[in-house]
């Protein structure tokens, strides 16, 4: 039988460790309600017929007690809406993939980045990476696409989706048809996770394994 095709959302940070949809402490000025109803950084792609997923982003930057990585979810069965975001649907996977540090080191000497003035947390410090890191490989590959780090990095990692795992996604903020609305129970602004949840294999910040599918616009 073919596979199901899963839509695959990636979330990463700016340069400067900071996400959009989210205004909180540590997520850049927290005077700028504008971010709010920003969508850098966010995408939703596909998976093919072979199960791979492609997308085009940035180097994530870093933020105060954790290391560069990306969000990863994995959602069937679910809708495009018309603001281009998406809902309802089965969310079968939650997790997070890292860089090896020498890469990160290198693009850290490239600016953006080297202004980020927050303090770099390394893998071998990030609780998360480490919980990851007992049951699986979370470290993307990667070859470098030019001379330079600067010409940028194609990366590719490989995971498996369990289809008979159903999480409940809880976002740190919606996006409505009159911007983003901020969730309050959603655990941003400290959590170990960032913005929308924690580890691979695991359910988000504050949000249970649950036999209901998610419902409305998860803005991780």
């Amino acid at each position: 039988p073919n596979p199901p095709i899963l839509t695959t959302p990636a979330l990463d940070c700016n340069a400067t460790g900071v996400y959009s949809g989210v205004v909180a402490s540590g997520n850049g000025d927290t005077t700028d309600s504008s971010n709010l109803n920003a969508t850098f950084l966010r995408g939703l792609q596909p998976t093919q017929y072979d199960g791979v997923a492609q997308f085009t982003t940035l180097f994530p930057g870093h933020y105060t007690g954790r290391a560069p990585h990306i969000h990863v979810l994995a959602h069937f069965n679910g809708s495009v809406l018309a603001n281009s975001t998406y809902g309802g649907g089965t969310a079968s996977h939650v997790g997070q993939i890292f860089f090896d540090q020498d890469l990160i080191a290198q693009v850290d000497t490239v600016a953006p980045y080297s202004e980020n003035t927050q303090p770099l947390t390394t893998n071998a410090e990030d609780s998360i990476f480490a919980e990851e890191a007992a049951t699986s490989d979370p470290v993307v590959e990667y070859s470098l696409i030019g001379d330079t780090i600067a010409d940028g990095i194609f990366a590719w990692v490989s995971f498996g989706v369990d289809l008979t795992q159903q999480f409940t996604v809880t976002p740190a903020s919606t996006l409505t048809e009159n911007g983003g609305v901020a969730n309050a129970d959603s655990g941003m602004g400290g959590g170990p996770g960032g913005p929308g949840g924690n580890s691979t294999g695991g359910p988000p910040s504050g949000a249970v394994p649950s036999g209901v599918a998610p419902s409305g616009v998860a803005k991780v």
